[in-house]
């Protein structure tokens, strides 16, 4: 579904990526890991049409992508949860997600939100609270919400448990794990690590803007020594 080939992304003289590589295959939920300023972001971002790769190509279905706008890769089926959730804080719960739904008829807006309300209960209780009085486990289900709203095939999620509490923590994790059963591909960066291991069908890990390693969760999870030299331990 998704082949990164050769990626490069810099700012200004200096590269966030180089020569990154990875592949993501439909219904898959894959991770990437690394330490803090790997380029996890950045390459989300060089993904989605946020920022512009300098070199090499992104392909999704089978068509060259490479610095489409974010617009038109929403438009073909791919959607990102920003790290920091990004949602419209004086806006409702409701509108929220009634943006997420922009590209889709109004019919289909419609029965979309019913089924994000039925998906996420909480929101479906505050649907008319402005959503910048949620709690951060909410405006994280929010954010999440909004971007199924647009129906995509391939869901991109930056740090969706940061700052979270434990227990909030288990929910995204539980999300994660539902949305692989509908058959949503996924792509997570993710800072617990082992989490994300263990949930993944397969991760890669960054460190100073390369691929370090790849492979399945439990080949990955198995290797202290990955931990100890590129993640920073279990």
């Amino acid at each position: 579904m998704l082949e990164v080939s050769g990626l490069t992304t810099r700012y200004g003289a200096i590269s966030a990526l180089r020569d990154v590589s990875l592949s993501v295959g439909a219904g898959e939920v894959i991770g990437l890991i690394g330490p803090n300023g790997a380029g996890k972001t950045t390459l989300l971002g060089s993904i989605a049409g946020l920022l512009a790769p300098a070199e090499g190509t992104v392909s999704f279905d089978g068509k060259t992508v490479t610095g489409l706008s974010p617009e038109r890769m929403l438009r073909a089926g791919l959607a990102l949860v920003p790290e920091h959730r990004r949602i419209f804080t004086d806006m409702t719960v409701e509108e929220n997600l009634k943006i997420g739904g922009v590209t889709l008829r109004a019919s289909e807006r419609t029965g979309l939100l019913n089924e994000m309300m039925e998906l996420f209960p909480v929101l479906s209780d505050k649907r008319d609270t402005p959503a910048g009085f949620l709690s951060g486990g909410e405006a994280q289900q929010l954010a999440i919400a909004r971007a199924l709203m647009s129906k995509p095939r391939l869901l991109m999620m930056d740090e969706p448990s940061l700052g979270l509490a434990p227990i909030l923590v288990d929910l995204v994790f539980d999300l994660i794990g539902r949305l692989r059963e509908a058959g949503t591909t996924v792509l997570v960066v993710e800072q617990n690590a082992t989490r994300m291991l263990d949930a993944a069908d397969r991760a890669y890990v960054l460190r100073s803007g390369e691929v370090v390693a790849s492979g399945t969760g439990a080949d990955l999870l198995a290797r202290s020594d990955l931990f100890d030299t590129f993640v920073g331990g279990h």
